[in-house]
Parts: C-alpha cells; structure tokens; sequence
C-alpha cells in the first residue's frame, strides 16, 4: 500500500492516521506534529526520506498565491533543502482546485443551509487562502476579509478581492521574510482559545478560511453558523456541534472521523499518481475528476 505523511509544525494533539479509498486504490496517510520544532521536523523528513510515498508540508508553505501572483516565504526552503528523494507537497495544487470551487460543489447542500439567513462571509484570513475567498465572493456572499484584525491587530476589515490583492502586494514581501512562527500558530498554541473581534462573527453566517483561526478567535455561541474550513479533528467538530454551528463544511474528505489539511489530501494524491514529484496543476485536477473528490458537509440541524 502506498503511503503519505505530513510533517507538521503542529500539535501532536492533533496526530492521526488513516487510509483514503480511492477506489482502484488505498492510500494509508498519517498526520505528524512536531509542537513547533523545526529541528525535530527536519530530522523526521531526513529518516523518512525515500521510505514513503509522498510528504506534506505541516504548518508551514512554500508562499503565497494570490491571482496570478506568488509570493515565496524563504524560510521553507530551510525545510525542504533536507528532502531529497520524496516529493513535496504544501497543498497548493487542492487549494487551487477544490477550494477554489469549494461552494459550487456543494451548491445544492449550501443553499438548503442558507435559506432564511443573510448572505454574509467572514474570512478570519483571506490572502493565505485567496482561491477559498474567491469561491465565496462567486457564490454571492458579502464577504469580510480580517487579515489586517486577525494577523496584525489592526482593527480594519478588506470587503473586495482587489482589496486582498493590494494587502498582498503591500505586505507579503516583508511578511514572507518573517520566521514562520509570526506567520502561524504552530505547537502549543494550536490548543489555545482567545475570542477576539467578536463582532465580526456575529455579523457573519459564513465563517471561512484555516480552521487554526476559527477555533482561536470564535465566540463560544456560534448559534446557526455555517463553517468552511480545512483540518477538523473529531473533537473539533464535537465542539463547534456544542457551539450551535449548524454545519461544518470541510474541504478535504473525511478520513477516519477527521478530515486532513490540504498538504496531506495532495500528498495523498501524490502518492496515489506514483510519478516520484510533484503534480501539476492539471494533474491535480484530472486526478480529483477521476477520483470524486469533494469537500464534505457535515450538518447538525
């Protein structure tokens, strides 16, 4: 059986393991945190090096694309130098695929939870997940982009795409410089919970973007609203269930009770196409057509 793992700079909290059916094939994955030591995830990528199929990037990516522009963070390559046999991937070719028709592919599901609710979107963070924004902006939401509240603590939102793409441009060449702990909670702090702009919640029925963000800044009485995210563990889900969330829509495929983040659903692929690299975009996409894959909609009401 073919094998995926992703190295992360995360939690060990959050570790699991399971295996994608995907049909003609089964790929067994697992999910390794390393509570925010870069030298423990090097040395796990070294000793793993060739003995599996395919690695995902935990935690950390290799930049950032928005529209038609990427931004390099520099600091991955630290990371990534040390492989030199098993492809790498950060999830980027799933973001630019299944988020970024994230909402169309689970129209018929997304309207029936809409009904009677205000078309409104808040995403905690939008330019490390442009393809997901624009999915949302194309579904007709009236979209809060808190980049500038969530990231640097200034208190102002982005309502535009345009508006993300000037952020980008602005601040992306001196933030991809920054180390990657100033770019993402990584450890420890994955498990803590600081709600935060609790305003921009409540005036929002969509809540989009890394669920990191989500789980850090939300109001405990999510009452009614609908999410869209990435990696949920199984007491995530229980939790937000608690909350009120009236559903959880994830983009990656339910595995094992949880679903994986995008670096380990495309390393999996990876594994699966047997090429030794990485895919291309194409690839990718013919891949998740042959495949079905599709985001999963979890419902509580």
């Amino acid at each position: 059986m073919k094998e995926a793992v992703s190295v992360s700079l995360g939690s060990t909290q959050r570790d699991h393991s399971g295996v994608i059916d995907f049909g003609d094939e089964k790929v067994k994955i697992r999910r390794e945190g390393t509570n925010g030591d870069v030298k423990a995830m090097i040395a796990r990528y070294k000793e793993l090096d060739g003995t599996v199929d395919a690695f995902g990037a935990g935690g950390f990516m290799f930049g950032f694309q928005v529209a038609d522009k990427f931004y390099p963070i520099r600091m991955s390559n630290n990371i990534t130098k040390h492989i030199k046999i098993t492809p790498i991937v950060d999830g980027y070719g799933v973001k630019g695929t299944i988020e970024r028709n994230s909402l169309q592919m689970v129209s018929k599901e997304l309207e029936e939870l809409m009904e009677g609710k205000p078309r409104t979107a808040l995403m905690t963070a939008g330019v490390d997940r442009y393809s997901m924004a624009k999915s949302i902006v194309d579904a007709g939401f009236d979209t809060t982009f808190a980049d500038l509240a969530f990231g640097l603590g200034i208190k102002k939102t982005i309502k535009t795409l345009k508006g993300l793409q000037r952020l980008a441009r602005w601040t992306l060449p001196i933030v991809a410089k920054f180390p990657l702990s100033w770019l993402y909670p990584l450890g420890e702090k994955q498990d803590t919970f600081t709600p935060k702009y609790t305003k921009y919640f409540e005036n929002a029925t969509l809540i989009a973007g890394d669920f990191l963000y989500t789980k850090k800044y939300a109001p405990m009485d999510m009452s009614g609203k609908i999410i869209l995210t990435n990696t949920t563990t199984a007491s995530d889900i229980e939790e937000f269930k608690n909350r009120g969330v009236s559903a959880i829509i994830t983009t990656t495929p339910n595995v094992g009770g949880r679903s994986f983040g995008t670096n380990g659903l495309e390393s999996a692929i990876t594994a699966y196409a047997g090429l030794g690299r990485r895919l291309t975009h194409d690839e990718i996409e013919a891949y998740i057509a042959k495949l079905d894959i599709r985001p999963n909609v979890i419902r509580f009401d």
